[in-house]
């Protein structure tokens, strides 16, 4: 291969028994029946869980948020300021990221010791924001009152491996993934839920494209005809210009997958760039952890995603 080594964003190191992990709701509500389990997982890793004040709230008036912004804002920056807590956890998606990202104090943050920062689904708004704005690596993994967090293992065990044992998950497979495009190609990786990064175009300080990245998209919900028209703003804007590849997970409640595959050639299948399918990461079971920001090896062919460093610093 003849491509540069991309340089990755900035890493933080990895968890040790007796870190402290805050838990933090920048979205939607959360139930106490799933955020306790959910708490027992990270102490049963050697763990030290902190909720943070606002996590179980309820807006008053729009019930699908956890409190209202400032709250939601206040809690995830206080987490990450805090010098005692190693990682940030979220606790679900849903909605909400969109209406208090904004409102955090990004120099405050950018002043505080970087940490592990995990989550998915409407959380790709803040992976996006940490890359943009603080230059930082972050994993796009399971919350800590997600569903499949709580009754998975494999779940489960891929995510304590990423943050304990980064070395050991390197490469990326799944005994579901399928070649849609040959090829091989390296780039830093990035990506998220696709309905999200469509929401982005436009915002401040907003990614300006995906070139030379290797992008992963995944989604949940949502319409065949919905897909379509975020695949097709992202493909107007010029934002997939240049990307180097692509790689796709998890298509939860989309419709059956082999009538959806149809529409992601369609749109994807002419820039020209491998893509690999059914990674196995987003709203499934046994998800993996996939790093955001650090350069990796897509084989479309072999059906891997080869993380080259890995995703936290295993020096102390």
């Amino acid at each position: 291969m003849t491509q540069p080594v991309p340089e990755p964003l900035r890493r933080v190191r990895r968890l040790v028994p007796g870190d402290r992990v805050a838990v933090v709701a920048p979205s939607g509500t959360v139930p106490r029946e799933r955020l306790d389990p959910g708490l027992d997982i990270l102490r049963g890793w050697g763990l030290d869980p902190v909720v943070a004040p606002h996590v179980l709230d309820r807006h008053p008036d729009l019930g699908y948020l956890a409190g209202a912004d400032q709250d939601r804002a206040r809690d995830l920056q206080q987490a990450w300021c805090d010098p005692t807590v190693a990682a940030v956890l979220t606790a679900r998606g849903g909605y909400g990221v969109q209406r208090m990202v904004d409102l955090l104090d990004w120099q405050a943050m950018r002043a505080a010791e970087p940490k592990a920062f995990i989550g998915y689904s409407d959380i790709t708004v803040l992976h996006e924001a940490f890359a943009t704005r603080l230059g930082l690596a972050t994993l796009h993994g399971p919350m800590a009152a997600a569903a499949t967090f709580l009754k998975d293992g494999p779940t489960q065990e891929h995510l304590r491996r990423t943050l304990m044992e980064p070395e050991s998950v390197q490469v990326l497979g799944s005994p579901a993934a399928r070649t849609m495009v040959p090829g091989r190609a390296r780039g830093r990786t990035l990506g998220g839920t696709l309905c999200l990064l469509a929401a982005e175009l436009g915002t401040p300080k907003a990614r300006p494209g995906a070139a030379g990245g290797i992008l992963l998209l995944e989604d949940v919900g949502e319409e065949p005809y919905r897909l379509d028209r975020y695949l097709t703003q992202l493909l107007r804007s010029g934002w997939l210009d240049g990307v180097a590849g692509i790689v796709l997970g998890s298509w939860a409640e989309c419709g059956p997958y082999e009538e959806l595959r149809p529409l992601l050639l369609d749109r994807l299948g002419d820039l020209g760039v491998p893509v690999l399918e059914e990674l196995g990461f987003g709203h499934c079971d046994s998800a993996i952890t996939v790093p955001l920001g650090l350069p990796a090896v897509l084989d479309a062919d072999a059906r891997t995603l080869t993380i080259e460093v890995p995703a936290l610093l295993t020096d102390r």
